[in-house]
């Protein structure tokens, strides 16, 4: 199947040339602003509905793609047992009043695969930072020696290991979720095209377009959550 850029490139080299031009001739001429300009007698309200649910197919894709790079974000933040800096992402510091995200507040290394070191930018909210840190769920006490912050990651019991691979579950729930709601208010405005002269086989094939694209998100998020999942129980 065709990208939909393609399929959008194509729908407008071919009402180019039912009129007579070449796709080129469409831009970049001085007397030319608009295709409408040009030739008056191009059912354009006909051409605009294509477009526009060509443009609506394309805006879902890109928001589903944010969807399931939202999740991997998230699933970055659960523990498997090695330090890694992402297991502070979620972490918020209540800096002069204001919750902010640790990784704004510090830089994160892990100089060995049991130990995490926070280096604050601001020595003066050392304080703040451990206490973050240990009011989070991460199940690590942090030590301060007064300039930097460290963290000895602990193993994971089995019982933890189980607490981290259902919540890995529940994060791919949410993002299958998003995906849907976006194919929701894209359907929603492929059917109103259609109430509004869309041809219905155009309108139903913008659908079929629609749900492949949300086939294809929902299963990414289900193997990248198996992966995370695998990754948490493996001992």
């Amino acid at each position: 199947m065709k990208s939909l850029a393609a399929l959008l490139a194509s729908l407008l080299a071919a009402s180019a040339l039912r009129v007579g031009v070449t796709p080129s001739s469409l831009v970049g001429k001085a007397t030319c602003a608009t295709r409408r300009l040009c030739h008056p007698v191009v059912m354009e309200e006909d051409l605009d509905k294509s477009e526009a649910a060509l443009e609506a197919l394309m805006d879902a894709e890109e928001k589903m793609k944010k969807s399931i790079m939202s999740v991997r974000e998230q699933l970055a933040t659960l523990r498997v047992g090695r330090a890694s800096p992402a297991l502070l992402d979620r972490v918020m510091v209540d800096y002069y009043d204001v919750p902010t995200p640790l990784n704004q507040l510090a830089s994160v290394s892990a100089p060995t695969p049991t130990q995490l070191v926070v280096d604050v930018y601001d020595k003066s909210s050392l304080g703040d930072v451990e206490k973050a840190l240990m009011l989070s769920d991460l199940g690590m006490m942090p030590s301060n020696d007064g300039k930097l912050i460290r963290l000895n990651v602990p193993a994971l019991t089995a019982e933890r290991r189980k607490e981290f691979a259902k919540t890995a579950k529940s994060l791919g729930e949410e993002g299958k979720v998003a995906i849907r709601n976006v194919r929701k208010a894209t359907l929603d405005k492929i059917k109103k095209l259609v109430k509004d002269g869309l041809g219905e086989d155009e309108g139903k094939d913008r659908q079929e377009e629609l749900q492949a694209v949300v086939k294809k998100s929902e299963a990414e998020v289900d193997a990248i959550v198996k992966k995370k999942e695998e990754e948490i129980l493996t001992v």
